[in-house]
C-alpha cells in the first residue's frame, strides 16, 4: 500500500530542519496502525527544494522510529511542474492522494486526481471558485471517489465543545459570531511569496472559519461583504491585502438570520509568540461561547526563542521510548481521512455516510462561495454581494 502526496511545503513537511509539517506526521501514526503501508510518493516540482524535502522527511521517519519508504518527484535533478502525472499514471497500489499546493493548482491536480481513480484530500480551500468546486464535486461523484477538504478546525476540542453547546440550545438563537484571525508577516513576504498573489489572508485563513460556522450550526450563508487596508505590503511591491474585515448573513434552516464578522491578517510581528493568534466569540440569546485559540495554556521562554506560546492541540510531538508520536487534531483531520478511505475499501462505511460528518466537497462549495463573492464585494466597493451556490 502506498499514499500520493502531491506537494513538499510548509504544511506537508514543515519549512526547516526544527518544524515537522502536519501531513508526513500524520501519515506516520496511521502507518502505526496499518504496517501494510509501506510507501509515501511525494511529489514536488522543483528538483533542488525536493531534494532538501527528501533529508527532512528522512530525518522525521527516523526520528518516529517507524520504516516507511519514501520517492521523491521530480527526479534526476530535472524541474517538471507536471511530474505529479507521471506518478498518477501507476496507481495499482495506491490508498489515495492527498493535495497540498497553492490555492489556484487545486482544480486542475485534484480532476487529475479523480480522473485517476483515487479518493482525494485537499488542503483548503477546495478552489477559489464555485465553479470549479461544483465541477470537482460531481466529477468525485461521478466515478464513485471519497473528495474531503482538510478542514482542520472542525476537529478542535474547542470548536466541538462549541458545536454541542450549540446544539444543545444552552446559547439560544444565534445573534452573531466575532472572529479575529491572523498570522506572521513571513508568510506573504517569505513562505507564499511566490504566490501570495493568487490568494487572499481571507481565502487563506478565514475560510477556515466559514466553513466552521456552517459545520456548527447547519446554516447557509446568504450574503457578505467585505472591505480590506492595502499598506504594509504594499511597500513591498506586494499588491494583496494586509487586513480583510468581512461580515456574513447566515441563515438557519427555519429562516432566523444571524451575522458573522471575520478580522484577519497575515501581518502580524515575526516576533509574536506563535505563528497564528485566534480567538472566536458566539453570541446567543440565551448566553455567550469564547474560545482563545492561540492562548492554551502553556507558555515557553528561552534565551534563543524568546517567548513562545505552543498550541499542543493542533500537531505536537511528544517522545516516547526515545522516538517522536505525534498528537493534535490537525493530525485527527489528516488520520481520520485515511481511515474513511480504509474503511471505504473495505465496506464499512459508505461515501453517502459520510457526506453527513465530514467536510466533503460537496459541502466545502458552500465556504467557497462565500469567499468568492467576499472577493467580488471587495472588488467593487465593499457592496453586499448575494451568494449563489449554482454557476
Amino acid at each position: 500500500m502506498e499514499i500520493i502526496v502531491i506537494g513538499t511545503g510548509m504544511y506537508v513537511l514543515g519549512s526547516n530542519k526544527n518544524e515537522y509539517g502536519t501531513i508526513l506526521p500524520a501519515i506516520i501514526e496511521f502507518k502505526r496502525q496499518y504496517p501494510e503501508l509501506k510507501r509515501i510518493k511525494f511529489v514536488g516540482t522543483n528538483s533542488i527544494r525536493t531534494e532538501n524535502a527528501k533529508k527532512r522527511a528522512k530525518q522525521i521517519i527516523k526520528m518516529s522510529g517507524i520504516s516507511l519508504k519514501v520517492d521523491f518527484y521530480p527526479k534526476n535533478g530535472k524541474n517538471n511542474n507536471l511530474a505529479y502525472r507521471e506518478v498518477l499514471s501507476k496507481t495499482s497500489n495506491t490508498l489515495c492522494a492527498i493535495v497540498a499546493v497553492p490555492d489556484h493548482l487545486h482544480f486542475k491536480i485534484v480532476k487529475d486526481c479523480l480522473n485517476s481513480g483515487l479518493h482525494t484530500l485537499v488542503v483548503k480551500p477546495l478552489t477559489p471558485t464555485v465553479k470549479e468546486a461544483t465541477e470537482l464535486t460531481h466529477l468525485a461523484k461521478k466515478n464513485g471517489l471519497y473528495g474531503v477538504v482538510e478542514f482542520h478546525k472542525r476537529f478542535d476540542k474547542q470548536n466541538i465543545m462549541l458545536k454541542n453547546i450549540f446544539n444543545s440550545g444552552k446559547l439560544g438563537q444565534p445573534l452573531y459570531s466575532l472572529v479575529e484571525y491572523s498570522q506572521k508577516k513571513i508568510i506573504p513576504t517569505y513562505i507564499f511569496k511566490s504566490w501570495v498573489n493568487k490568494t487572499s489572508i481571507l481565502q487563506y485563513l478565514g475560510i477556515h472559519y466559514i466553513d466552521l460556522m456552517h459545520y456548527i450550526t447547519d446554516a447557509m450563508p446568504d450574503k457578505v461583504m467585505a472591505v480590506g487596508q492595502k499598506l504594509w505590503l504594499k511597500k513591498l511591491d506586494i499588491d494583496v491585502f494586509d487586513s480583510i474585515q468581512c461580515m456574513i448573513k447566515w441563515k438557519l434552516r427555519g429562516g432566523i438570520s444571524f451575522n458573522q464578522t471575520l478580522l484577519v491578517n497575515w501581518i502580524d510581528p515575526n516576533t509574536n509568540s506563535s505563528m497564528s493568534d485566534q480567538k472566536i466569540k458566539f453570541i446567543g440569546t440565551k448566553g455567550r461561547f469564547e474560545g482563545d485559540q492561540k492562548n492554551r495554556g502553556i507558555r515557553i521562554v528561552t534565551d534563543d526563542k524568546g517567548i513562545e506560546e505552543p498550541n499542543p492541540d493542533f500537531c505536537y510531538p511528544y517522545e516516547s521510548n526515545n522516538n517522536l508520536i505525534w498528537r493534535g487534531y490537525g493530525i485527527e483531520s489528516v488520520s481520520t481521512f485515511l481511515q474513511d478511505v480504509v474503511d471505504i475499501k473495505n465496506n464499512k462505511t459508505s461515501i453517502k455516510n459520510l457526506e453527513k460528518i465530514r467536510p466533503t466537497f460537496k459541502s466545502s462549495i458552500l465556504s467557497t462561495a462565500v469567499i468568492e463573492y467576499a472577493h467580488q464585494s471587495l472588488s467593487n466597493g465593499s457592496v453586499w454581494k448575494k451568494i449563489k451556490l449554482n454557476k
